[in-house]
């Protein structure tokens, strides 16, 4: 048999996929317009971050024949057989159109223009970078799921970045009028401005015959060079109407239930397709109709049904999912306008049935939830959409865990009994579940536990070992860099899940400055800068002093520099003194002042130790019976750019009355009349807990020795971003005593050694930053335009000083 397939893109990639995998005995050929392979548009925007096209392609199955850059001009049905531009014929048995859709862009004057673009191929996205480069602000065109995507891209771009949205919010086809407002609450606060129920006039011509903005029907204009159209999209159905095939009245390739076209020997599939009076969008739907027709074109009998709509993604850092029904009888709602959250379920006029479900800023019930659209309410309405469902509730076999696969629970647990599988990464194999999106990752690793699997500790897909594994990797092998480590122990290119960690493993064993080479990308935001942003774009500055002691020159010099920079001051539980409101650019010159002064960094950014508090002690006060003070600072200046799995902080109380809260601390000193006491893994914030008491009435050295190997071994053997309570608990207060008091493990002399190294090798990281042209270059907020302020950010005086100016966030009531 002779299979042709015409369009080369996800869905044609999962057809012959599929079809290999069946076992299909032919010729495949494949004719695509683009000059590349197919590729994963669902993160096209990836390619703008760092990904390279070699990371989005698909794989292309062994027999098939791909011919790139070919496209096809005419179907001659009678004789079997397509032409292309070039004028190559290609014989079919059957033919499959998946020829997608196209961009549409609305009919306005100047919509030709150079610096209009879509937002839909590779080759887009490097014009628009091209573009970007050039230009100070953008505008989309359009504020459905793809228009906030170019929007992220525009700001990642440097842009100054406007949307326009017809409807009267944002995302209208995923979330209601309440869900809209606070999506925009969140988007207008990251500095971007959002214009709902507003068209578009004319795109303006510049001078130079370049775009020069946007003319709106109420005489408003926006400046920009670059403009960005989506506004939705138009399936590509020029080949079938030239070929008299049945289309639909406003587009698309009529077909059956078995993706059959009016020809029994032509298929169509994807976002060219026409099913039941519906063209699908989302890549779940256009995956399945690809399963669908390749087991047709094999003989046989699947058929495709209306398809999930259900979505959650993450846009601009922000959550939303829809599943279900977007109305019902009834509905519960829940609103945090201060935390910019938005949860609604609609359910049925007896309260039993679960109909559909919005979340914004908060997607948390979306994995439990979606699988029981349709079904009984497994619990109160309320307590599902506040909990995400009571903790032991199980789904049904037949409940959809992966609207993107269309695989359900059912499915999963027979791929893990049948094929013996333990982790996520083997279901992904075996079922194509978490493969897309990656939004039922989650559900599948509750799926595995109830199966009674233990679940793999592996860090992320491209590393099968755990956060210590790794760690005793890097530190006998000797790696030095994220390169090596990956391909000698790991597979693919890293995550934002396996970068930063690995980041700070090297950091932790003393391998050069944070920005240093191959290092630089892999930090974290905050670590990138060596600040923390703040939810208007600027960043904070936090100045180590150490055990809170400072001398009046120093509090003078910090409150010159919060005046000549016009930052915001707020003394921190810490006993420091955090500056807020400076701009990127900003930063090397507040450092370069601090630096010179005798400050240097707070480590306020990174996940390493942040401050040693203490009270006044036995200097000054009449209870103290030690000097708390002095211990505080030869800590902190002891363990200051210790990189840890957390962020680590302790105190020093002068005595039991304990007024530096030290057992509220990762590890906590507290003096007796014979020494000092030591108290480890406690912490406030969200859980709190008391610290332990480890060692009592231990003399300076003891205790100095004693915290060395805590946290070294902690260092050494804690998991991803865990603090070192929830570590300590695991571990069991009694063996960590073993291995540090009694060196049961016999490792004590290397955690020793370990910390000596630290300390020997420490470098303050501002000093470093600023004394380095290199590492100055990334302090900019605008690439293309390194001396432009961001026009975004703006401040309003309250209480005498500076606060951000951020868009209100509507509350809607009804």
């Amino acid at each position: 048999m002779r299979l042709v397939v015409v369009g080369h893109g996800p869905t044609s990639s999962r057809l012959v996929e599929a079809l290999a995998a069946k076992g299909f005995d032919g010729r495949i050929t494949v004719l695509g317009e683009e000059p590349r392979a197919a590729y994963d548009r669902v993160a096209l925007t990836s390619y703008l971050t760092g990904k390279s096209v070699e990371d989005l392609t698909y794989p292309v199955p062994e027999g098939v024949v791909p011919r790139l850059a070919s496209r096809v001009v005419g179907i001659d049905r009678d004789g079997r057989s397509v032409t292309t531009a070039d004028g190559h014929v290609e014989p079919y048995d059957v033919l499959v159109l998946a020829t997608g859709s196209s961009p549409f862009v609305p009919p306005v004057p100047g919509s030709e223009l150079p610096g209009c673009f879509v937002y839909r191929t590779i080759d887009d996205l490097d014009a628009i970078r091209d573009a970007c480069a050039r230009a100070t602000s953008g505008v989309v065109i359009g504020g459905g799921l793809l228009g906030l995507e170019a929007a992220d891209a525009l700001r990642g771009l440097g842009l100054s970045t406007h949307i326009v949205e017809m409807g009267g919010w944002l995302m209208p086809r995923q979330v209601d009028e309440g869900g809209g407002a606070v999506l925009r609450g969140h988007i207008e606060a990251l500095g971007l401005n959002v214009h709902t129920g507003a068209g578009v006039k004319e795109v303006v011509t510049g001078a130079d015959g370049r775009v020069a903005g946007l003319a709106m029907p109420d005489g408003r204009k926006i400046e920009a060079q670059v403009v960005v159209f989506s506004a939705g999209v138009r399936p590509r159905d020029e080949l079938a109407r030239q070929a008299g095939l049945e289309v639909g009245e406003r587009g698309g390739i009529a077909v059956d239930d078995g993706m059959r076209t009016s020809d029994p020997s032509i298929y169509a599939v994807g976002e060219c397709a026409l099913h039941d009076g519906m063209v699908y969008g989302l890549a779940g739907p256009c995956f399945t109709m690809a399963e669908v027709a390749a087991d047709r074109i094999l003989g046989g009998e699947a058929a495709f049904a209306r398809a999930d709509l259900s979505t959650k993604l993450k846009l601009l850092g922000v959550e939303v999912a829809q599943f279900g029904a977007m109305e019902g009888a009834l509905d519960v709602t829940f609103m945090d306008p201060v935390g910019g959250v938005y949860q609604k379920l609609f359910v049925s006029d007896d309260a039993r049935t679960l109909l559909g479900g919005i979340c914004v800023g908060d997607a948390t019930p979306y994995n439990t939830l979606k699988p029981f659209v349709g079904r009984a309410l497994p619990g109160a309405p309320s307590e599902l959409l506040f909990t995400g469902g009571p903790a032991n509730m199980d789904l049904p076999d037949d409940a959809q865990v992966c609207s993107c696969n269309n695989v359900t629970k059912g499915q999963v647990c027979a791929a893990i009994a049948g094929e013996g599988l333990t982790d996520v990464a083997g279901i992904k194999a075996c079922t194509r579940a978490g493969t897309t999106c990656g939004s039922c990752v989650p559900t599948l690793k509750q799926i595995l536990v109830r199966s009674g699997v233990e679940v793999s500790k592996a860090l992320c897909e491209h590393f099968a070992y755990s956060r210590a594994e790794l760690f005793d990797i890097v530190r006998v092998r000797g790696i030095t860099t994220f390169s090596r480590l990956i391909a000698e122990h790991g597979t693919g290119r890293g995550c934002d899940v396996c970068k930063p960690v690995v980041a700070s493993i090297l950091a932790s064993l003393g391998n050069g400055h944070i920005l240093d080479g191959e290092q630089a990308a892999l930090q974290d935001t905050n670590d990138h800068f060596m600040a923390n942003i703040q939810r208007n774009g600027t960043y904070s500055v936090v100045p180590r002093i150490p055990g809170g002691e400072i001398t009046p020159d120093k509090l003078i010099v910090i409150g010159e520099v919060a005046r000549d920079f016009g930052l915001y001051t707020k003394i921190t539980g810490g006993q420091r003194i955090d500056l807020f409101g400076a701009r990127v650019e900003q930063l090397p010159l507040i450092w370069r002042r601090l630096v010179d002064a005798g400050f240097e960094s707070g480590h306020a950014y990174g996940k390493a130790l942040r401050t040693v508090k203490s009270c006044v002690g036995s200097t000054w006060c009449r209870y103290g019976v030690q000097d708390s003070v002095d211990l505080a600072i030869s800590l902190e200046l002891r363990y200051r750019g210790l990189r840890a799995p957390h962020k680590l902080k302790s105190a020093v109380s002068g005595c039991a009355r304990e007024c530096a809260e030290a057992r509220g601390k990762d590890f906590g000193v507290i003096a007796t009349e014979k020494g000092w006491n030591l108290y480890v893994g406690g912490n406030g914030g969200f859980t709190p807990r008391h610290a332990d008491l480890f060692a009592a009435d231990l003399s300076t050295e003891e205790l100095v020795r004693t915290v060395d190997r805590f946290l070294m071994f902690y260092v050494r053997t804690a998991d991803r971003l865990q603090r070192t309570s929830a570590w300590l608990q695991a571990q069991g207060l009694d063996y960590v005593r073993e291995v540090i008091l009694e060196d049961s493990l016999g490792i004590c002399a290397d955690l020793d050694a370990q910390m000596e190294r630290h300390v020997a090798a420490y470098a303050d990281e501002w000093r470093a930053a600023i004394e380095d042209p290199e590492k100055l270059r990334r302090f900019v907020s605008f690439v293309n335009a390194p001396a432009t302020p961001d026009p975004s950010i703006a401040f309003e005086v309250e209480r005498d000083q500076i606060k951000p100016v951020l868009i209100p966030l509507e509350v809607l009531r009804s």
